[in-house]
This record gives C-alpha cells, sequence and structure tokens, in this order.
C-alpha cells in the first residue's frame, strides 16, 4: 500500500516524522528520493491543514458549549 493512503490513519506524532523525513529527503536525498518526497509533499501538507481545522472546530465547540452552559442556553 502507498504510504500516501495511509495518511489518515497516522497519528500526529507519525505524520509529523513523516512531513520532517519528506523536507530532509528533498534538501539531501538522491534525484529520486527528492522527487518522492516533493511529490508527497502536498499530500502531507493537506493531512496537517485538515487536522489543525478539525482540532480548531473541536475548541470552538467546546467553547460554545461552555458559554451556552453559563447562559443556560443551548446552540441550535
Amino acid at each position: 500500500m502507498n504510504i500516501l493512503a495511509k495518511l489518515p490513519s497516522l497519528d500526529d506524532a507519525a505524520l509529523a516524522v513523516l512531513r520532517g523525513n519528506a523536507e530532509r529527503l528533498m534538501q539531501r536525498g538522491t534525484k529520486t528520493q527528492q522527487a518522492d518526497a516533493a511529490a508527497a509533499m502536498p499530500a502531507i501538507e493537506a493531512e496537517l491543514a485538515a487536522r489543525r481545522e478539525a482540532k480548531a472546530r473541536k475548541v470552538q465547540a467546546a467553547a460554545a458549549a461552555r458559554r451556552a452552559a453559563k447562559t443556560g442556553k443551548r446552540d441550535a
């Protein structure tokens, strides 16, 4: 299986390591490694961005829940 297909199943630490490895290979790898790493980087960055966005939504939802609890109201 292609590593890019596994991105959603990687935990945050493994994804960070993968990104670091890709960045390193883009700088110091063989021509093939540089090309492969450059090709993988957009998918890695997209997965990281999606996770950041999901975490931000979760924080916003928690904040809204706390505000609703304080006022005794629920957001629809």
